[in-house]
């Protein structure tokens, strides 16, 4: 439910903008505190379009500039990150880095006032309160309407990957949910956050878009949360399928990745026909439940292979857009989730030893502030 500044706009293929949404903590206990008015009041006038709000008072919203390949937007990531940590100090809080907050409860949730988040809880009544979800939103320029359909149609196909390897919500208002990305599935309770089917044509957009409006489904384009969506005012593709990450090398592949995965698609013959979408739904769930470690049906094939399978298929595609772009080293972040765990596994392991208040400590103080090599 990003809201987007007016200079989102983008003037040639490939370039790239990132949102993180961090979860606001209480600096001794860790759990959710109602921060963000405070937080939007303190920013300066110049980072207006760097900071916005979420649908909830305990959420904060960060947006990079425009920038022109990963190391200038995992830089912005960094610098996002810093201000916040910085301006904490001074406000009385801490961010925390998690697709959910494990203990946090729906029924304690406090909403934005403003025109366009009153617009949507008016929609969603108290389910909008289930909406404790934290993700990375990453945004790839093009600057064709016709290479934004192909994009939306074909990347799809691959969203399962992405899911499974961003895994980092397990717990969900207190509760080890048995889910490694409960995200995914809370915020998929919602409308509009489906995939959409392949479409044709920039004016089959629009058609769809326009009678989501009429039938006051939606009050503008925005209200639209598809897994992947097109921003054609921005001259976009907007991924919104990863659980955000503490670790910025982590965050820094997911750019690199969706980055290929959309030069690969653009640059590359494709047939848009050539995936199943039933198999493709259920390998989405099957990534929000077992990750890494679990079976799908692979939505091109139809045969049952491993998730790891399908994240190497994955790779052998797009591996000649990272090499194109000098980003292959982020091959080797992959290759350390495959054989070692994903940030979701991780929480696990820290609350089998700690409990809930380490897990919190966790989230917040292992945050990374600075890339490691």
């Amino acid at each position: 439910m990003a809201r987007k500044s007016s200079d989102m706009s983008l003037n040639k293929n490939y370039t790239i903008g990132v949102e993180e949404e961090y979860m606001i903590c209480d600096p001794n206990n860790f759990d959710l505190i109602e921060k963000a008015d405070q937080i939007m009041s303190a920013i300066d006038d110049s980072e207006k379009d760097r900071f916005s709000y979420e649908l909830l008072l305990s959420e904060i919203e960060a947006n990079t500039p425009i920038c022109n390949d990963v190391n200038e937007a995992i830089s912005e990531v960094m610098k996002n990150r810093l201000r916040l940590k910085n301006l904490g100090n001074d406000l009385g809080f801490k961010i925390g880095i998690s697709g959910t907050h494990p203990t946090a409860l729906p029924e304690e949730q406090k909403f934005v006032n403003n025109q366009s988040y009153n617009w949507v809880t008016n929609q969603l009544k108290e389910y909008a309160r289930q909406n404790i979800t934290f993700s990375t939103h990453i945004h790839i320029g093009l600057e064709s309407r016709n290479d934004i359909i192909k994009a939306l149609n074909f990347s799809s196909a691959w969203i399962a990957p992405f899911i499974a390897l961003s895994a980092n919500s397990p717990f969900f208002g207190g509760v080890l949910t048995g889910m490694e990305s409960s995200r995914t599935f809370q915020f998929g309770i919602f409308p509009r956050t489906n995939i959409l089917h392949q479409i044709e044509s920039y004016e089959e957009y629009c058609n769809i878009k326009d009678k989501l409006i009429e039938s006051n489904s939606i009050a503008k384009p925005r209200h639209i949360w598809w897994k992947i969506r097109p921003h054609f005012e921005y001259n976009t593709i907007e991924f919104r399928v990863c659980d955000i990450q503490r670790s910025l090398r982590r965050t820094k592949m997911f750019i690199a990745l969706t980055q290929a995965l959309v030069h690969s698609i653009i640059e590359n013959e494709v047939s848009v026909k050539s995936f199943n979408m039933e198999f493709l739904n259920d390998s989405i769930w099957k990534a929000s439940t077992k990750g890494i470690s679990s079976r799908i049906i692979d939505p091109f094939t139809e045969n049952v292979i491993t998730m790891k399978d399908m994240i190497k298929k994955l790779l052998d595609y797009v591996e000649p857009s990272l090499v194109f772009f000098n980003n292959q080293d982020v091959i080797e972040t992959i290759n350390e989730i495959l054989s070692d765990k994903t940030e979701s596994q991780k929480q696990i392991e820290v609350f089998n030893k700690h409990g809930f208040d380490g897990l919190k400590s966790f989230l917040v103080n292992d945050v990374e502030y600075k890339i490691t090599t």
